[in-house]
C-alpha cells in the first residue's frame, strides 16, 4: 500500500504556510541560488531557522561548509538592512574572513576591527576578534541596528583565556541581536544550545556528523605509505574492516627487528625513538601517490623551517615553470613591502627560493605579510607542501588533500604532551578539498614510538564535550557594576555557562544527596545503645579505619617512589638484591636503566650466569643495593665474562651497609596515624565501647558512619560547586576595594579608567597609572615599558626577567615604581586569596627603546632571540596597549601614549599597520 501523507490541521497548514511565506520574503531563495553548488541540508535547515527569527547553534565536522551558514546570515541581515558582526577568535582569522567577505560582498561593504587594526570600521559588515565586540559593550556602544553576530570557531569557549569572553558577549548583547554560533562537532550540542536559548531567548541546534569528502587514515613507515585498516578481505573473521592492516604491522615488526637491540646487536625489538624519514622521501612518497598538495604539522616553529628548507633544497620539481614564475611574482610583490635593509635580517632570498620550489613554512613566527602570500599561494595551488604548526588548523581555510603529523606529541608549554582525540581530528580536518578531491588522507609517520592502536584511538572519535572557562576577571568586574548593582551583576555570572554545567551536575548531585540524607535517617532509627550515643561510637571507629588505610597508602606511594628513585639511579656495577617470585634473588648491573618513552629497565647477570633485567615490577618487592663490584668495560655479552660475575656474585659477602628501598614513614604518613591514635584512645573510653552488645551494633552503626561520610561530602561538593564563581567575583571585588577601584560597590574614578584597559594585566596597567608611576617618560621610554607589561615569554624563557641594565636612566627608575606598583596588586591578591597577577617581564624592554628610537629589524634581531614575525607582534600589541591609555581621559597619558605610537610606527610595522 503506498504511504499516506500526514493529515494537518487547519492551525497546522496555516503555521506552515506563515512560515513559508516569511523564508520567502527573506531573501533566502535568493542567497540559496547564488551559491555555485547544491547546498547541504544542514546549510538549508540553519538558515531557515535565521529568516524565521532564531539563533542557531550549528555543529559540523571541519571542511563541512559551516561558514555558507555564517554568509548566509550576512547576506539576510543586509536584506534587512541590518549591520553584521562576524567574530572569529585569532587575528589570522580574521584577516582571511575580511578577503573572503570582500570577494562575497564588496570592499565598500565589509570593514575589519581588531585590537591593533581598523579598517573601513564603519562598514555595515565588519570582521572582528571577540575581544573587540566585548569591549564595544562594555563601551556602551549603540547596537540598535546590529543584527545578526556571527560567532565562529564557538568551541574557543573551552579556551582559558579567550573563552570568557564568548560567555561576556553571548549573556549581554541586546536580545534583538540573532546568534549564529559556528562549531566543530560537540557531544554535548544540546547542552550548550540549551544554555543558548536560556540567555537569547532562542536557539536551534543544527548537528551534521557528515563530512563532505571522506577522510582516510595511513601511517608512514620508512618510506613507504600503508593504510591504517585492512581492506574487508584482510580484515579477521567478525573483526568488520575496522581491524589494522597486517601489512602495517609487518612493516613494523620488520623495521623492529632490523633495528639494534639493547646491547647493539640484532633481533631484538628496539624502543628507541628512530630517525624519520626524510622531508624528501616523504613529499617524493605523496607525490608518487598522488596525494599532495600536503599540510604537514611539525609543531616546532624552528622544525617547520628546517623542513621546508630541507625538503627544497633537493629539487623535487615540484612546480612547473609557469607556476615558479607566478610563485616569483607573489614573492616579489611581498618583498617590495619589507624594507630592503631587513631582507637579509629575514633570510628572504631563502624564503623565497623555498617558495618557488613548491614548499613553503607558515607559523606565528613569520611576518604577517609572508605568511599571508604563503596563505595566497596555497589557495591557488601553487604551493604544494606547507610545513606548519597546529596554529594552521585553527579555522584557517587551506585544505590540502593530504595532512601529514610527524609527530603525535607537542610542546604544551611546560612539558611534551601527547595530541588528544580532539587535536588529531582538528588537525587532520583540513584534508580533502570540497570540490576538488573525491577524498582526504590522514598520515602518520610511524617513528619508533607511535603504534597503530594510538592511531586508531586518536581517529576514532569525532566529537567532543564543550566545557565552560569562565571566570571573573577584574576589568568585567568594574565593568558590570558601573552598569549594575551587585546583586544584577552577580545574576550576570549565574547566568554563565559555567554556571549552567554546575548547575546540572548540582541537580543530579542534589538528588543523590537526597536519597543519601533517605538511607541516613532509616540507619540512624536502627542504630541505638542504652549506654551512649553509639552513632558517635561508630563514626569515630569509621575516622579510623580511614585514617589507617590513607596512611597506608601514603607510605606505599612513598615506597614506590624511592624505588623508582632507585632504580632509576642504578649504575653499572651495582650489587641489587631483589624478590623474584617467592625468592631473593641477588645479581649485578651491567647495563643501566634506560629511560624515554620505555619502561625503565637495568639489564643484570644473576648468580647463575644468566642474564635478565631488573625494572619496577622487581622493585615493588623492595629493591636493595648491597654494594658495588667490577664489571669488564666490554660488558657481559660473553659467556665467560657473565660466568667470571657469577662467580664473584657467589663469593663475595654484601650483607653489610646497603641501600633499601623501604625508608622510614614520612611526616605526613606519621600525623595520619598519630590522629589515628587519638581516635583510638577516644574510643576505649567511649561509654558504648563496654557495652556487651556492642559488636551486635557494629553492622549497622559502621553503615551509618559510611553513609554520613557520603553525605558530608556530597553537601560540600554541591556547596563548593553551586557558590565557586561568586566566590571568585568576591575575591576580584575584595582586590579592587583595597587598591582603591571600588568604594564599596561604587566603581571609583581609577576604576572607571580601568574599564578601557583590557590584558592579561589589566589591573597592574590601571594603577601603574593611577600611581602616575610613568610620569615624565620620553615617548621611547613609555613604549618601552609598556612592552614589560604585554610581553608574555614564550616556553622556558619565563614569565618574567629583570633586564640586566637599562638604556636610560629614566627608564631604570620606571621598572623600579612599577615593580614597587607590582608588589602593591601582588599583595592585595595575596590577602584576598585570589590568583596572582603575572610580574613585568623586561626581555624586550631594550629592543622596544630601540626600535622607538628608528633601529632596523634587521639590527633589533641581532640583539634578541626573537624572530622577525615574533618581534613584530608584539609591536603591535604594545601598539594596542597605548591605543587603549589614548583612549584615557586624563590629557597628559593621552598625549604621551600618541607620541610613543607613532615612534614605533615604521619600517616593516607601518606596512603591517596599514596593510
Amino acid at each position: 500500500m503506498p504511504e499516506q501523507e500526514e493529515v494537518l490541521s487547519a492551525a497546522d497548514r496555516m503555521a506552515q504556510f506563515r512560515r513559508h511565506m516569511v523564508v520567502q520574503e527573506s531573501g533566502l531563495e535568493q542567497y540559496l541560488s547564488s551559491l555555485h553548488f547544491s547546498p547541504d541540508p544542514f546549510q538549508v535547515e540553519a538558515l531557515e531557522h535565521l529568516a524565521l527569527g532564531s539563533s542557531v547553534l550549528v555543529c559540523a565536522p571541519t571542511g563541512a561548509g559551516k561558514t555558507v551558514v555564517g554568509e548566509g546570515a550576512t547576506y539576510l541581515a543586509r536584506a534587512r538592512g541590518k549591520q553584521v558582526y562576524y567574530t572569529t577568535p585569532i587575528k589570522a582569522l580574521s584577516n582571511q574572513k575580511l578577503r573572503d567577505f570582500r570577494d562575497r560582498f564588496g570592499d565598500d561593504e565589509v570593514g575589519l576591527l581588531t585590537g591593533d587594526t581598523a579598517i573601513n570600521p564603519d562598514a555595515p559588515i565588519i570582521v572582528m576578534t571577540t575581544e573587540v565586540l566585548r569591549n564595544m559593550i562594555y563601551a556602551g556602544k549603540d547596537l540598535r541596528d546590529l543584527g545578526v553576530v556571527v560567532m565562529d570557531e564557538v568551541h574557543y569557549l573551552s579556551d582559558r583565556f579567550r573563552g570568557p569572553v564568548w560567555e561576556e558577549i553571548l549573556i549581554q548583547l541586546p536580545e534583538h541581536v540573532l546568534i549564529v554560533a559556528l562549531s566543530a562537532t560537540l557531544s554535548n550540542a544540546r547542552e550548550f544550545g540549551r544554555w543558548v536559548e536560556d540567555v537569547r531567548g532562542s536557539c536551534e541546534v543544527v548537528i551534521s556528523d557528515d563530512r563532505p569528502v571522506p577522510l582516510y587514515q595511513h601511517m608512514m613507515v620508512g618510506p613507504r605509505i600503508y593504510d591504517l585498516y585492512a581492506r574487508p578481505k584482510q580484515a579477521a573473521a567478525g573483526k568488520g574492516t575496522r581491524a589494522i592492516n597486517p601489512d602495517l604491522q609487518a612493516a613494523i615488526s620488520q623495521i623492529q627487528e632490523r633495528s639494534p637491540g639493547p646491547y647493539g646487536g640484532r633481533g631484538r625489538p628496539s624502543r628507541r625513538r628512530r630517525v624519520p624519514v626524510s622531508r624528501y622521501r616523504m613529499l617524493e612518497s605523496l607525490q608518487q601517490k598522488r596525494l599532495l598538495p600536503a599540510i604537514v604539522f611539525v609543531f616546532s616553529r624552528a622544525g617547520c623551517e628546517d623542513a621546508a628548507n630541507d625538503a627544497a633544497t633537493f629539487g623535487l620539481q615540484l612546480t612547473t615553470s609557469s607556476e615558479r614564475l607566478a610563485i616569483r611574482e607573489e614573492v616579489e610583490q611581498t618583498l617590495s613591502s619589507i624594507p630592503i635593509e631587513d631582507h637579509g635580517a629575514l633570510n628572504l632570498h631563502q624564503w623565497g627560493h623555498t617558495l618557488e620550489e613548491g614548499v613553503a613554512a607558515h607559523h606565528a613566527g613569520l611576518l604577517p605579510q609572508q605568511k599571508e602570500a604563503v596563505e595566497r599561494l596555497f589557495g591557488r595551488g601553487l604551493i604544494k607542501a606547507v610545513f606548519a604548526t597546529e596554529t594552521l588548523a585553527l579555522g584557517i581555510n587551506m585544505p590540502a588533500r593530504t595532512v601529514v603529523i610527524e609527530s603525535l606529541e607537542k610542546w604544551d608549554g611546560s612539558e611534551h604532551v601527547r595530541l588528544t582525540p580532539r587535536e588529531y581530528t582538528q588537525l587532520t580536518g583540513r584534508a580533502g578539498r570540497r570540490g576538488i578531491d573525491i577524498e582526504g588522507h590522514a598520515l602518520v609517520v610511524e617513528r619508533g614510538i607511535v603504534t597503530p592502536e594510538e592511531v586508531v584511538e586518536l581517529s576514532s572519535g569525532r566529537s567532543y564535550p564543550l566545557h565552560s572557562a569562565f571566570h571573573p576577571n577584574y576589568n568585567m568586574a568594574v565593568n558590570l557594576l558601573s552598569r549594575l548593582d551587585l546583586e544584577d551583576a552577580i545574576e550576570i555570572l549565574e547566568s554563565s555557562f559555567a554556571q549552567f554545567q554546575t548547575d546540572a551536575s548540582v541537580v543530579k548531585d542534589a538528588q543523590r544527596l537526597r536519597r543519601a540524607n533517605n538511607r541516613l535517617d532509616e540507619a540512624a532509627a536502627k542504630l541505638h545503645c542504652d549506654r551512649g550515643d553509639a552513632a558517635e561510637y561508630f563514626g569515630l571507629r569509621e575516622q579510623v579505619t580511614t585514617l589507617q588505610k590513607r596512611a597506608a597508602k601514603a607510605s606505599r606511594d612513598g615506597r614506590a617512589q624511592q624505588q623508582g628513585r632507585i632504580l632509576a639511579e642504578l649504575k653499572v656495577g651495582d650489587v641489587v638484591r631483589f624478590k623474584k617470585g617467592r625468592r631473593l634473588r641477588s645479581a649485578v648491573v651491567v647495563q643501566a636503566p634506560t629511560s624515554g618513552f620505555a619502561t625503565p629497565l637495568a639489564r643484570v647477570v644473576g648468580e647463575d650466569g644468566k642474564p635478565g633485567s631488573v625494572g619496577p615490577r622487581e622493585a615493588e618487592g623492595g629493591l636493595e643495593v648491597l654494594g658495588r663490584m667490577p664489571v669488564p668495560d666490554r660488558g657481559a655479552k660473553r659467556p665467560k665474562d657473565r660466568a667470571e660475575l657469577a662467580a664473584t656474585l657467589r663469593n663475595a659477602d654484601f650483607t653489610r651497609a646497603h641501600t633499601r628501598s623501604r625508608g622510614r614513614d614520612d611526616a605526613k604518613v606519621s600525623k595520619m596515624l598519630d590522629e589515628a591514635a587519638v581516635l583510638e584512645e577516644r574510643i576505649r573510653k567511649h561509654p558504648v565501647h563496654s557495652c556487651p552488645d556492642r559488636e551486635s551494633h557494629a553492622g549497622i552503626g559502621h553503615e551509618y558512619a559510611r553513609l554520613l561520610r557520603e553525605r558530608n561530602a556530597l553537601a560540600k561538593k554541591i556547596n563548593d560547586r553551586s557558590s565557586e564563581i561568586v566566590d571568585e567575583f568576591k575575591a576580584v571585588c575584595s582586590v579592587l576595594r583595597s587598591l582603591g577601584f571600588l568604594d564599596g560597590n561604587h566603581v571609583t574614578q581609577r576604576g572607571q579608567r580601568l574599564r578601557r584597559i583590557f590584558g592579561e594585566r589589566d589591573l597592574l596597567v590601571a594603577q601603574v597609572i593611577a600611581e602616575n608611576a610613568w610620569a615624565g617618560l620620553k615617548p621611547e621610554e613609555l613604549a618601552a615599558i609598556v612592552s614589560a607589561l604585554v610581553y608574555e615569554p614564550r616556553g622556558e624563557d619565563g614569565v618574567s626577567a629583570v633586564p640586566s641594565s637599562f638604556p636610560t636612566a629614566g627608564l631604570e627608575a620606571a621598572w623600579s615604581t612599577t615593580m614597587d606598583v607590582f608588589n602593591q596588586v601582588h599583595g592585595a591578591e595575596v590577602r584576598a586569596n585570589h590568583e596572582v597577577t603575572k610580574p613585568p617581564a623586561g626581555q624586550l624592554l631594550d629592543a622596544m627603546y630601540r626600535w622607538s628610537k628608528g633601529s632596523s629589524l634587521a639590527t633589533i634581531l641581532e640583539k634578541t632571540e626573537l624572530s622577525g614575525g615574533d618581534f613584530v607582534r608584539w609591536v603591535r600589541q604594545v601598539l594596542d596597549m597605548l591605543d587603549q591609555l589614548r583612549r584615557l581621559e586624563d590629557p597628559e597619558i593621552r598625549t604621551a601614549a600618541t607620541k610613543a605610537r607613532s615612534k614605533l610606527l615604521h619600517g616593516v610595522v607601518a606596512w603591517t599597520e596599514f596593510s
